[in-house]
């Protein structure tokens, strides 16, 4: 098999988030560090249908967001696996800089941009404002580079999203929109409700006009495998995962957390995580 040409199809999501930017850069990074693998992102219609295209062999690889990924993941008989940490999404809203929304709660009635319907930060904004018992008048989207226009000409009054380097806060905050993310007690709410998110910290200095940290919930994002993936395969990949873990990071701001050692530590167990990737964490001593 070494000696063939392997091609993995790897789905992605609508065009306009973070998943297709990233898959992109994943892609041509990885393939560059080993030239008998040929890694091809689809666009999808986010988390929740790469799942069941994994599922049914119809994708090799899949990116797959937080809550959605553990959902899947915690299936006892799920045949799913961790082939990549991709990155940690904290999530928050973001308003236009003349709005008068300060908090969450402030959002209430109002009507918010939560993203396209199958994607995995869609499930985690609606998670949240449902914690926190904030109701809002939800948009959804066919796209997700439809979001940011629709707050800055006053359609909706905010818009939710995750991560460094997320198109849709780097739109609004070049045109100065502001963050809103849940304060410490609504963190602490959030997170006794639902297992599957972790408090995450957005750092200074992510996006134009964001001086400081920002404390919020959030989750990891993973590349998962088919049931189908031959370990020989994953263990080329999880190898040229860990080579092209620099140059991935220069040309990604998101993808400096894509590593092996990451890749380890929030799986959520390590039998979750594929055999051929195993393999190759053993050998290198992660």
């Amino acid at each position: 098999m070494s000696a063939l040409l392997v091609t993995l199809i790897l789905g992605t999501a609508t065009p306009g988030g973070g998943f297709p930017v990233f898959g992109d850069a994943f892609a041509d990074m990885v393939n560059a560090q080993d030239p008998k693998l040929s890694i091809q992102p689809k666009n999808t219609k986010g988390s929740a249908e790469n799942v069941p295209l994994l599922e049914s062999n119809m994708i090799d690889l899949g990116l797959v967001a937080g809550e959605i990924a553990s959902a899947a993941l915690a299936k006892p008989d799920t045949k799913l696996r961790i082939v990549a940490a991709m990155y940690s999404s904290p999530g928050m809203f973001v308003v236009r800089g003349d709005s008068p929304v300060r908090a969450i709660a402030d959002l209430k009635g109002r009507p918010v941009v939560l993203g396209a319907r199958g994607s995995g930060l869609t499930v985690m904004g609606r998670g949240v404002l449902e914690v926190l018992g904030v109701e809002v008048s939800p948009i959804y989207l066919e796209k997700a580079a439809d979001g940011p226009a629709m707050v800055l000409d006053g359609r909706a009054a905010a818009l939710w999203g995750a991560g460094v380097g997320w198109p849709g806060f780097i739109a609004l905050a070049k045109a100065g929109g502001r963050f809103v993310a849940p304060n410490a007690g609504e963190i602490k709410q959030i997170l006794a409700k639902n297992a599957a998110l972790k408090a995450l910290t957005m750092p200074a200095g992510s996006y134009p006009g964001q001086d400081a940290p920002l404390n919020t919930v959030g989750s990891w994002s993973f590349v998962l495998a088919k049931p189908d993936l031959p370990e020989e395969v994953a263990y080329r990949l999880a190898r040229a995962i860990h080579w092209a873990e620099l140059p991935l990071a220069a040309r990604l701001a998101q993808a400096r957390e894509t590593t092996m050692a990451n890749t380890r530590a929030a799986a959520p167990s390590v039998a979750l995580i594929h055999p051929g990737v195993r393999k190759y964490l053993k050998e290198t001593g992660l």
